[in-house]
């Protein structure tokens, strides 16, 4: 049973910090990071993420117009307040294997090959600890979030994001394996043995992540680990099946192949995927199944094709060419089956790319042609918090018409477009609307309560069957399910650690 929420409290002052790091990328940092700002927001406590560094093509957009991570933004929204940059100083978009778009506090800096990053990226530090500083003006607590292992002993010279800044700012550490691919005795021993002597001195404790099962088999193995290891293990963290934000290309449900309703929704999974988080209110309408599709084996004849949002849209109209997947999508146009893009997908939705500046890859590349519409990439890229209101939706979209559907944008393209418009942004024309195809700039479409569903209910009767097929509990709003799951999360990890010792470690210190 999990503990009881009690008011806590933490002497006045600067804010303590915790840190969570991982035996490896996906060992579940970010989820974990997540519960425990849940947990100590539910105690009373002022509360706020931090992730120095933060490599993923899933990102979103401040109030203040500033992109940051998604997976920051995901832990702002545990703790009940609004995302800030400064919670994600650092973001590394990945546009090839060593190639990324740097952005330091929320502002594109320009693509940098790997080895030129990190010769530069010890120069960040001071950014990092302003940003960090400021935050701990203003809280409690500041839950910390690694990325990959403390343990790649290549890159511990200049670190910036694991006990590089653990030891900047005193951090406390809780280091987390994950036991579901077998071996996390392996990754909690081999990793704290890899570190060095002053930033073993930091780790405080053991958290054994995503366990399936009786607990009591595992016990026995857990006191030697902590004689080895030299510091307890805080707890066993079940494994959860939560609908919360996935931070990068890692995520199981981009694995799913089979569509598990009566709708079928095919999203094409470009090489350069990313803002997949888009869909996740889709796919939770009952009776919908949303799956993910790399090969013209897999689309298949679904009752929607979905093209996603891409950090690199030219290489990934290249890619569509060549994989047939794109003239695989305008033979189901063609025969009636609706089509949607959303920001690159919107892009690729059209006749033709170019990219005079070289922003996602330059020269030019064909669409597929099923819009009448041209994208010229800028120099300037548009981060804007955006309300689309729908007026101009054809076929299976036209049940949006009179929707407002709230997000926002994240795009370097300006597209030109020779049909009707999908709708209006600040009264201007906005997106594209031709038949039964549909594309708009906005990420954050199906948020609003009701979009999802009407959709789903149009699918349905095209199919010929019941609206009742799909359910009205897709009807909730994004917000409203954000905050059951996070309270389930928060729930989970507060009966899984030893919260009277994290408690303690907060407020002690190193």
């Amino acid at each position: 049973m999990a503990e009881a929420r009690r008011r806590r409290s933490i002497p006045v002052g600067r804010a303590k910090p915790i840190m969570i790091q991982g035996t490896m990328s996906n060992a579940g940092k970010s989820l974990l990071a997540a519960g425990l700002c849940r947990v100590l927001s539910q105690d009373g406590l002022r509360v706020t993420p931090f992730k120095s560094q933060n490599m993923a093509l899933n990102s979103g957009v401040t109030a203040d117009g500033l992109e940051m991570g998604r997976a920051q933004i995901m832990q702002a929204e545990a703790c009940g307040i609004a995302p800030d940059v400064r919670m994600n100083p650092i973001l590394l978009k990945p546009e090839s294997d060593h190639r990324s778009q740097l952005i330091v506090a929320g502002k594109a800096q320009g693509a940098f090959a790997a080895r030129d990053y990190f010769a530069r990226k010890k120069a960040l530090m001071p950014q990092i600890l302003e940003a960090f500083d400021s935050l701990a003006e203003e809280n409690d607590v500041i839950v910390i979030e690694g990325a990959g292992s403390p343990a790649e002993i290549n890159l511990a010279e200049n670190d910036i994001v694991n006990m590089g800044l653990a030891r900047a700012v005193s951090s406390p550490v809780l280091l987390a394996g994950d036991i579901d691919p077998g071996g996390v005795f392996a990754q909690l021993y081999g990793t704290v043995a890899l570190l060095a002597p002053e930033d073993r001195a930091l780790l405080r404790g053991l958290v054994v992540n995503k366990f399936r099962g009786d607990v009591e088999i595992l016990r026995p193995g857990l006191a030697p680990l902590e004689k080895m290891c030299g510091v307890p293990v805080v707890g066993v963290v079940p494994y959860l099946t939560l609908d919360l934000d996935d931070e990068d290309s890692l995520a199981p449900r981009l694995s799913a192949r089979e569509a598990r309703g009566v709708i079928d929704v095919a999203v094409v999974r470009l090489p350069h995927l990313s803002n997949f988080t888009d869909f996740d209110p889709l796919s939770r309408v009952p009776g919908v199944g949303v799956r993910y599709v790399s090969s013209t084996t897999d689309l298949g004849r679904p009752d929607l094709v979905v093209l996603p949002g891409s950090k690199t849209t030219l290489d990934d109209a290249r890619w569509l060419a060549a994989s047939g997947i794109g003239a695989c999508v305008r033979a189901l146009s063609g025969a009636g089956t609706p089509v949607l893009g959303i920001c690159g997908g919107y892009q690729l939705l059209g006749d033709e790319l170019s990219d005079p500046h070289g922003r996602e890859g330059a020269g030019t590349a064909r669409g597929l042609g099923l819009i009448p519409a041209s994208t010229v990439f800028k120099e300037e890229k548009r981060l804007a918090r955006s309300e689309l209101r729908i007026t101009g939706a054809q076929g299976a979209f036209s049940v949006w018409n009179g929707m407002t559907a709230r997000g926002y944008e994240i795009h370097d393209g300006e597209t030109t477009v020779s049909c009707a418009p999908a709708g209006t942004i600040g009264g201007k024309p906005e997106g594209a609307a031709c038949g039964n195809v549909f594309g708009t700039y906005l990420h954050g479409l199906f948020d609003e309560p009701g979009v999802a569903l009407a959709l789903a209910r149009s699918l349905a009767r095209m199919r010929g069957l019941p609206e009742s097929v799909v359910g009205a509990a897709g009807a909730a709003s994004a917000a409203d399910h954000r905050a059951r799951e996070f309270d389930r999360l928060a729930d989970a990890v507060r009966g899984a650690l030893d919260m009277e010792y994290v408690y303690r470690i907060i407020e002690e210190g190193v």
